[in-house]
């Protein structure tokens, strides 16, 4: 063992205590293991920043802005009412059906790609159903991993088992062989991560919003229970009329605040203005007292129906409300809401009045604004985004959603086609991974979907840099000979024992090894050397080939063990010691059913 090997063993060590210490920050851990290196002579100057060009730190940052941009346009939030639909506010039936979703997609894709996309989904589904990330998060990553466990192209170790068969002159892989080993470890991991884990993971806290709900403003105002929809019959008197030509306010004080037509909200693109007609079949989004509601459908041929909360929530997507103060020099005090214009100004329309804390009565129209009044402002989120009029009154409440809605939502299906372009291209290999990621990266800016101030802050810098900053000492084992000696001394207390011990001392040996330097690297190293004590066993090569491939992807005691674990680390507010907690017991249990399930599927 010569003093290069030393000095990186020593290294390796000390960079783990660091990272146990938790003293200091990890990626000011892994800038630091840079300049060491750097410094060292064990590899190239060039070398030891050559992390920061490595085409998967590349794609990381590719995905970021990906997944910034189908935050930005409402898909990830769209992604996470789903989910939620399907799982409620548990927390067990959110993962019940988040971690099959996400195995799904990282055993068709980069599990990389499938943790970056759906980070934001797990945080938006965290706000709205007062979770705490750090239980959701770390099972998401470790969802990913097993996904990739399940198909040829769901994780590049399987890919490298696969081809080191056929050098090999045997038979490869095929896509599905790795799926009945997979699916039993997805099956009991699933159990382990919604059952168990969650109680192993640090409580973090629930993020709060800064900002009451919409819910919560309806009740303060009084008028959750005064919404309506209106639907226009053919023979109506409104047909071809403006909401100003109607007076509807006036004549029944009610306020049409939005339309449905052809199934969609138009406020994307026309909004309800003093000038908008109504067409046939449009369905009015309404508030106002059930009297009034009633007078208004007899005297103007409409029907209403109910509010049901699915509605509610697709009209969250495009409106909002806004609470405004009138200020004491506003040359709006003393006239009424009418005599205000607030529709004409501002395309907004006013839903309800607090006077000294108490709301008015919803036939408030006529009643003329008095200093220190609250208003209730309803419209479309971009105009209550670019309401900004302080000579008339004082912006006091947006709520919440609109921090998780964008007036972008108009772009949504155009993110969703970007990405579905991307995930397209990545499968089918019509384009290399890196290509399509940044090819979708620049697509979303193009597009519109975000601007470039958006696209630099979604860059996740911490995770980028820790990522980039441990690659160099994986390229170190190996030149400086310290990952064979690894390999060659513990494959020689092996010796020829027994088929199921030979795999269970590959699996340890991978998976530990798999925890520190890249994955695939591992799996390059070791897959010759297990092809070679099968065939000098006289045993078919195929289960220890199959073994060191799962073993690989389990790579869930340390953050740095895969990109998908150091992505989640910052968002989770993880220690390194929260991933031995969760991650070893899940490697243990997958070690076990690797032993038991695939001699049963590749036979010795």
């Amino acid at each position: 063992m010569n003093i290069e090997i030393l000095f990186v063993f020593a290294l390796l060590l000390i960079t783990i205590g660091l990272f146990i210490w938790d003293r200091i920050r990890m990626d000011m851990v892994a800038m630091m293991v840079v300049v060491v290196l750097a410094v060292s002579g064990v590899i190239t100057p060039a070398e030891t920043v050559s992390g920061f060009g490595q085409s998967l730190v590349v794609m990381i940052a590719g995905l970021f802005v990906v997944g910034e941009g189908l935050f930005r346009t409402g898909v990830a939030a769209a992604v996470g009412d789903w989910i939620m639909r399907m799982g409620g506010q548990s927390e067990r039936k959110l993962l019940f059906v988040l971690i099959p979703v996400v195995a799904g997609m990282s055993a068709v894709m980069s599990s990389t790609g499938a943790v970056a996309l759906f980070i934001p989904v797990v945080l938006s589904i965290c706000r709205s159903a007062k979770l705490q990330p750090s239980k959701m998060l770390m099972p998401l990553s470790f969802a990913s991993l097993i996904g990739g466990m399940m198909t040829l192209i769901g994780t590049p170790p399987n890919m490298v088992a696969s081809t080191q068969l056929r050098a090999a002159g045997l038979e490869p892989f095929g896509f599905f062989d790795f799926t009945p080993v997979g699916g039993v470890i997805l099956l009991f991991g699933t159990l382990y991560l919604v059952f168990i884990a969650p109680k192993l993971l640090p409580e973090t806290g629930v993020r709060e919003a800064s900002h009451p709900h919409l819910k919560e403003f309806a009740q303060r105002y009084a008028i959750e229970d005064n919404l309506y929809r209106l639907r226009v019959r053919k023979d109506s008197e409104l047909v071809g009329k403006t909401v100003s030509d109607m007076r509807l306010r006036t004549r029944f004080e009610v306020t049409v605040f939005a339309i449905r037509r052809d199934g969609k909200l138009v406020s994307t693109f026309m909004p309800v203005l003093s000038e908008t007609q109504i067409e046939s079949g449009d369905v009015l989004l309404a508030y106002g007292e059930a009297d009034g509601i009633e007078q208004l459908c007899i005297e103007t041929g409409c029907m209403f129906f109910g509010f049901p909360d699915d509605e509610r929530t697709r009209m969250d997507k495009e409106f909002g409300v806004a609470e405004v103060m009138l200020h004491n020099r506003s040359p709006m005090i003393g006239k009424t809401i009418q005599e205000g214009r607030f529709r004409e100004r501002y395309h907004l329309s006013v839903i309800g009045v607090l006077r000294d804390g108490k709301p008015l009565a919803t036939r408030f129209g006529g009643e003329p604004l008095q200093f220190g009044d609250t208003l209730l402002l309803a419209g479309g989120w971009r105009y209550i985004e670019a309401l900004d009029d302080r000579q008339n009154f004082v912006m006091l409440e947006t709520p919440a959603e609109m921090t998780e809605t964008s007036a972008r939502w108009g772009h949504a299906p155009i993110a969703l086609t970007i990405m579905v372009a991307m995930l397209a291209l990545m499968i089918s290999g019509a384009l290399s991974s890196l290509s399509a990621i940044l090819l979708a990266a620049v697509a979303m800016v193009l597009s519109g979907c975000i601007n470039m101030n958006e696209a630099y802050r979604s860059l996740n810098a911490s995770s980028l840099v820790l990522i980039a900053g441990m690659l160099p000492l994986a390229l170190a084992m190996q030149k400086s000979g310290a990952l064979d000696l690894i390999v060659t001394g513990l494959l020689s207390l092996l010796g020829a024992g027994t088929p199921i011990l030979i795999c269970g001392g590959l699996f340890v040996l991978t998976s530990v090894l798999s925890q520190f330097i890249s994955n695939t690297a591992t799996t390059v190293l070791i897959a010759p050397i297990s092809i070679a004590i099968a065939q000098g066993l006289g045993m078919n090569p195929e289960p220890f080939m199959m073994t060191v491939a799962i073993a690989a992807s389990t790579a869930f005691s340390t953050p740095i063990a895969s990109p998908v674990n150091t992505l989640v680390l910052v968002p989770g507010n993880y220690r390194f010691i929260d991933f031995v907690k969760v991650g070893l017991p899940l490697q243990i249990m997958s070690m076990i059913i690797t032993l038991v399930v695939t001699p049963l599927v590749f036979p010795f």
